[in-house]
């Protein structure tokens, strides 16, 4: 489990690297800074299962359904994905380029029993080192990065020809501005005040349109709709306008 440097790459945002790490002993505090990730974990790791098992034949129901199956998490913070992947029998390497969030994740798995191979790198550096994974995983990362492309690109040079590709980021809405800055940060206060950058958000298409442009072929998009009165999230198949994923595949 070691680590590679992280290069002068064009994804790497030195202002939004500092945000996470001042924030990252929060990582596992369910009420703390990252709450809104911890209420959302389910309906999207639900997704993320589901796709995988798809795409590789796998029976959610078998004891370790992903037994041989290599994941990478691009941006894994304290591993809120990592863990429940690595339960389910795959191999996880986890990497984040702000540093401070890996000693947390590699703590909290040790305390839980589960080997991830967390990384202090960037996905250039596994890309330029030729490492090769069926499944990258993009969650809630490409709207902090310098350079959506080259993050999307990275992504798609550690896949496996017929790997699978899952990004999940904020659209370019009205509603996503008054949801995730205005109501998160201001009202709600679940997040940081300058968290989010509404500019550095990307419409579905163009979301699309990087994935493309990455040798990538794009295959599903859902929304993901929070109700306040239960406070629980759904996916949602027409809703997109606030939080989506897409799933893309790496022709083989």
């Amino acid at each position: 489990m070691g680590n590679y440097p992280v290069t002068e790459a064009t994804t790497v945002d030195p202002a939004e690297i500092a945000k996470f790490e001042a924030m990252s002993a929060e990582w596992w505090d369910p009420n703390g800074t990252f709450k809104p990730l911890h209420m959302m974990n389910p309906v999207r790791l639900d997704y993320i299962t589901t796709q995988i098992a798809a795409e590789f034949d796998r029976d959610l129901e078998a004891p370790h359904p992903f037994d041989g199956l290599r994941v990478l998490d691009i941006g894994c913070g304290g591993g809120l994905l990592c863990e429940p992947l690595a339960r389910l029998g795959a191999d996880v390497v986890g990497i984040d380029a702000g540093g401070a969030a890996i000693p947390v994740a590699r703590t909290h798995a040790e305390q839980s029993g589960l080997q991830i191979d967390y990384r202090h790198t960037s996905a250039e550096s596994l890309a330029q080192a030729g490492e090769v994974f069926d499944v990258v995983l993009t969650l809630e990362v490409i709207e902090h990065v310098g350079d959506p492309l080259a993050l999307v690109e990275a992504g798609a040079r550690c896949l496996a020809p017929g790997g699978l590709h899952l990004c999940s980021t904020l659209n370019r809405t009205t509603k996503s501005f008054a949801a995730a800055i205005v109501g998160a940060e201001f009202v709600m206060r679940w997040l940081p005040t300058g968290t989010h950058d509404w500019s550095k958000f990307l419409t579905p298409d163009e979301l699309y349109e990087l994935i493309g442009k990455a040798g990538l072929t794009p295959v599903d998009r859902k929304g993901f709709r929070y109700n306040p009165l239960s406070g629980q999230w759904r996916l949602s198949d027409r809703d997109l306008s606030v939080n989506y994923i897409t799933a893309a595949v790496k022709p083989g």
